[in-house]
C-alpha cells in the first residue's frame, strides 16, 4: 500500500492522436511546479500520480498541482496492488463517522469483478467489520472511490479537489503580456494561460514620475501569475522620454493614444526576440477613452502581430472576481501609478483619427526613441512563489 496523489485530466481527452503531445507538456509542467519538493512523477494511461512525499509536503504538492492547467481533478489516494482484501484494507482508511457509499471505476476489463460486484463486495465487507457505518447511495456523508487500471494496480480515495482545468500552459504557443500593474492584465494573461498560451510580460516603466513601488508591484503581479503560467520573464522597459516627448511636442488629448501604439510597437519588437507569436492586454471595451472600438483600431494599426483581449466582452465584476480567485486583486489595487496614469490629460480623444495620429507621430524620433527604451529594458525572471 503505498500513499500518492492521483491526477486526472480533463480536456486533453479530446486531442486524438496528438494526445501524447499534450500529456508530455503537462509531465513537463507538474515537474516544474514541484521544484524543490521531494517527489517523483509516475505516468500510466489516462492517469498520473505523484509519490515519495511526506506528509508534510502533501498539503505544498496539492497546492501547486491545482495552478497547473490541464489537471481536472487531484485526489489524496492510496494505491494497492488489485487485489479484494488488499482494496478492501485500502478503503478502511477512508471511512469516517456517518453514511456512505462506495463507487467503483473498472479500466482493467480483465479483473474477475465487474464495477458493481466491486462496490457491493467491498461495500458489505465494510458493513460486516464496521457496524456503526450506514450506506446511503444518495446523498452519503462520505465516499469511497475504487480506481481499477490495467497493470494490475487500483488506487483508493474518498475526496476529489478540483483542478485549473484548461489546456497545458505552452501548447498553444508563446505570448507576450502588456502587465500593466491594474486589475485587468494579470486577469487576461490568466485566461490565455489557462487555454494554453505561455506567456512573457512587458511592463512599461515611467520613473521618476512612478515609483519603485509601483514596479515591484508587477514584479509581485508577474510572480503570481507564474503560479500558473510557470516561469515567466518580465522586461521593464524605460518610457519617461518617450512620454515627455509626446507631451512636449505632440496634440495633448491624443497623449493616450500614441502612448499605446508605442506601447505596441515595442511589445511587438520584444516578442519577435523571445519568440512570442501574439501580444496579450486587459483591455475592456468601453472601459475608458483608450478601449473604445475607435480608439482599439489605431492602436492595432501600429503592428502586424495578433493582438488577443480576452476581456473584451466582460463585466468588470466579472473581473474582480476573477482576479480574487487568482489572488492578484490585493496588489494590483495598492495605490502606486503607473505609466499611462503620468501626463494623463484632462479630456483625451474618444474616437481618434489615424490620419491625424500619424500626423503626431510624424513629430517625433519613433524609431530613435523605441531603440532607445528597448536597449535600456530591464529583464527579470519570476518564479513560482
Amino acid at each position: 500500500m503505498e500513499k500518492v496523489i492521483l491526477i486526472r485530466f480533463g480536456e486533453i481527452f479530446l486531442k486524438g492522436n496528438n494526445r501524447y503531445v499534450f500529456e508530455n507538456l503537462l509531465i513537463r509542467n507538474i515537474k516544474e511546479a514541484l521544484e524543490g519538493i521531494g517527489c517523483e512523477v509516475e505516468r500510466s494511461r489516462a492517469r498520473f500520480w505523484i509519490k515519495n512525499f511526506s506528509d508534510a509536503e502533501e498539503v505544498r504538492v496539492i497546492e501547486r498541482l491545482i495552478k497547473v492547467f490541464g489537471i481536472h481533478s487531484i485526489s489524496s489516494a492510496l494505491m494497492v496492488k488489485t487485489d479484494i482484501g488488499a482494496i478492501f484494507e485500502a478503503s478502511e482508511k477512508f471511512i469516517r463517522q456517518g453514511t456512505f457509499k462506495v463507487i467503483t471505476a473498472r479500466a482493467d476489463k480483465g479483473f474477475e469483478l465487474n464495477s458493481m460486484q466491486v462496490s457491493q463486495k467491498i461495500g458489505g465487507m465494510l458493513l460486516k467489520k464496521h457496524p456503526f457505518l450506514k450506506v446511503d447511495v444518495h446523498k452519503p456523508d462520505f465516499t469511497i472511490n475504487i480506481d481499477i487500471r490495467e497493470g494490475g494496480y487500483t488506487f483508493v480515495f474518498s475526496d476529489y479537489v478540483k483542478g485549473a482545468d484548461g489546456l497545458p500552459c505552452g501548447s498553444a504557443g508563446k505570448g507576450l503580456l502588456l502587465l500593466s500593474g491594474g486589475i485587468d492584465s494579470p486577469v487576461a494573461g490568466y485566461m490565455l494561460s489557462r487555454r494554453g498560451l505561455k506567456l512573457d510580460a512587458i511592463h512599461f516603466y515611467s520613473y521618476p514620475y512612478t515609483s519603485e513601488l509601483a514596479k515591484q508591484k508587477v514584479i509581485t503581479l508577474c510572480e503570481k501569475l507564474s503560479a500558473y503560467n510557470g516561469k515567466t520573464t518580465l522586461y521593464v522597459v524605460p518610457f519617461t522620454e518617450i512620454q515627455e516627448e509626446i507631451h512636449k511636442n505632440c496634440a495633448q488629448n491624443y497623449m493616450i493614444t500614441l502612448m499605446r501604439r508605442f506601447m505596441m510597437r515595442i511589445a511587438e519588437k520584444v516578442a519577435i526576440k523571445a519568440g512570442a507569436s501574439a501580444l496579450v492586454n486587459g483591455e475592456n471595451l468601453g472601459q475608458v477613452a483608450s478601449q473604445t472600438m475607435e480608439s482599439i483600431f489605431v492602436t492595432n494599426s501600429a503592428v502586424s502581430m495578433p493582438v488577443f483581449r480576452p476581456l473584451i466582452g466582460f463585466d468588470k465584476l466579472d473581473i474582480i472576481e476573477i482576479a480574487q480567485k487568482i489572488g492578484t486583486y490585493e496588489t494590483s489595487i495598492l495605490p502606486y501609478e503607473d505609466c499611462c496614469t503620468v501626463f494623463l490629460p484632462q479630456n483625451p480623444v474618444i474616437k481618434p483619427r489615424l490620419d491625424f495620429t500619424l500626423r503626431q507621430e510624424a513629430k517625433l524620433d519613433v524609431e530613435r526613441l523605441e531603440t532607445a527604451a528597448i536597449s535600456n529594458m530591464e529583464v527579470i525572471v519570476a518564479k513560482r512563489p
